[in-house]
């Protein structure tokens, strides 16, 4: 399989109220900053969303025992959603090598552009990630 510079992934999701800054702090189980945080679509949700579309693009190009892994974001947030709005994102395929993969990122609500960016994603061997991430656990 392959990939071309200018292909596109579009990933379409219905905001709920768990995808919102307020329903995230909630889970975070810290209620002293409850009231700082609103019911809209939170920046990380909508980054999430972004990986995803990335993602689902490498995958043409992954072998069995590959996946892809975000190692760069550079996005602009720019406008609110509210919960019950749909999100649609697309990644745009802007190249890469055997490892290191750059798309354009754009996300839009019924409203319009909410988010535009770039990002990065690494084709690791899933065996090597999870053991270097198990270091960690007894690196120092």
């Amino acid at each position: 399989m392959s990939l071309s510079v200018g292909q596109t992934e579009t990933v379409t999701y219905a905001v709920t109220k768990d995808d919102t800054a307020h329903g995230l702090s909630s889970q975070w189980k810290d209620e002293r900053y409850a009231d700082a945080y609103l019911d809209v679509f939170a920046t990380i949700r909508m980054i999430a969303l972004m990986e995803l579309a990335c993602g689902r693009l490498l995958e043409a190009i992954q072998k069995p025992d590959e996946l892809s892994v975000g190692v760069e974001v550079n996005v602009r947030h720019l406008a609110p959603t509210p919960v019950g709005a749909t999100v649609t994102v697309t990644a745009t395929y802007l190249g890469g090598d055997e490892k290191f993969h750059r798309f354009r990122v754009e996300a839009f609500d019924p409203g319009g552009k909410i988010g535009e960016g770039e990002h990065a994603r690494a084709v690791v061997e899933a065996e090597r990630l999870l053991a270097g991430a198990q270091k960690r656990l007894t690196a120092r």
